[in-house]
């Protein structure tokens, strides 16, 4: 049937999700869930919200959303866009914010959707190389550009950037837009939101599916100058001008609410991870530092691919990258609870010895 395929759909290479296999038993530490569920004031609100008003359109600017992600951020409403999940919003974003005659820069080893959108939306872009401990350096973003995004931490490494050196690159860039892709920025890293009054061409993307705990629900946002969320408004809205249902936003006000809940589980993820870097090290791997809900490692000796294939057949699912090849050594592995993480330390002692 390809040839009823659109010309630019030949081109394609679509983003490629993390697997979801149904085994029973599973340990599943590849797709950087939170180990923890919502909070039950979230499952209060969906049960609440179920009702004869579901015959009735939502919001279709989300006004009590925005009001509650806003007081989160202590910005103004008009400084918040919402979406489902920060990939709609991102794909919001690279239309409306991101497609200009310069080139896009991102770092060659981040988040592979962006240049599958790329793709989709035409737009020239420029990777820029990692420094050899896959930090990112700022100074190779001083060239003519079209916008610069990149996640913070990044992924897959997991490493942070310090805010100050975000600010320089904000400094340094001030003709066009900065992206800062927050999806993991609450296991650790400090955010670039308390920057967006003092720099207009900032913006700021949040998901609630990590640490609210609700990839299933799909509600992601951007934070930014009231100039930036305008673009997205006009893109959203001629795409799909009721994005956020009602059960989504009524979960998703009550998780950006409980705070108390947050703040305990990105505690116990955060914990976690300490201890499994350190037993990861005991058995002779190399760690990236991490400001985010999975860690990048590599066995000093073992293949990736191969500790991959062995953990699988343990029931065990990490993400192992194959491209590009100076990554194919790592896992990258999501921060489960501690029997999890048990689990795994057992398996990998087992599997190395």
């Amino acid at each position: 049937m390809s040839q009823f395929w659109s010309e630019i759909i030949h081109k394609l290479t679509p983003y490629v999700p993390g697997e979801q296999p149904k085994l029973d038993n599973l340990v599943k530490l590849n797709t950087n869930e939170n180990p923890y569920g919502p909070s039950p004031k979230v499952i209060a609100a969906l049960k609440q919200e179920v009702a004869d008003t579901l015959r009735l359109y939502p919001d279709p600017n989300s006004e009590a959303l925005k009001a509650a992600i806003a007081e989160t951020h202590h910005l103004n409403p008009h400084q918040v866009f919402v979406g489902n999940g920060s990939d709609e919003v991102l794909a919001h974003v690279f239309q409306a914010l991101l497609k200009h005659d310069l080139p896009l820069l991102f770092p060659d080893i981040s988040y592979s959707f962006y240049p599958a959108y790329c793709r989709l939306y035409s737009i020239d872009y420029k990777t820029i190389a990692l420094a050899q401990d896959f930090t990112i350096n700022i100074s190779d973003y001083n060239q003519p550009n079209g916008g610069i995004i990149f996640p913070n931490p990044n992924a897959p490494t997991g490493i942070p950037l310090a805010l100050d050196k975000i600010e320089q690159l904000l400094k340094n860039n001030t003709q066009s837009v900065v992206v800062i892709d927050e999806a993991y920025v609450d296991f650790g890293t400090q955010s670039a939101v308390g920057l967006i009054d003092q720099y207009p061409n900032l913006l700021v993307t949040h998901t609630l599916s990590k640490a609210r705990s609700l990839a299933g629900l799909r509600v992601g946002y951007a934070l930014g100058s009231t100039d930036l969320i305008e673009a997205l408004t006009r893109v959203k809205d001629s795409f799909n001008s009721y994005p956020i249902d009602r059960l989504a936003s009524a979960g998703a006000i009550a998780a950006m609410q409980d705070e108390d809940y947050f703040n305990k589980t990105c505690s116990l993820v955060i914990s976690t991870r300490t201890k499994l870097i350190a037993d990861l090290e005991q058995l002779n791997f190399e760690v990236l530092p991490s400001g985010a809900n999975f860690i990048f490692a590599k066995h000093q000796t073992k293949d990736g691919a191969e500790l991959t294939a062995e953990l699988r057949t343990r029931n065990i699912i990490v993400r192992h990258f194959k491209a590009p090849t100076r990554i194919s050594t790592y896992l990258r592995i999501t921060i489960g609870t501690d029997v999890q993480s048990d689990f795994l330390i057992r398996a990998l002692t087992e599997i190395l010895s």
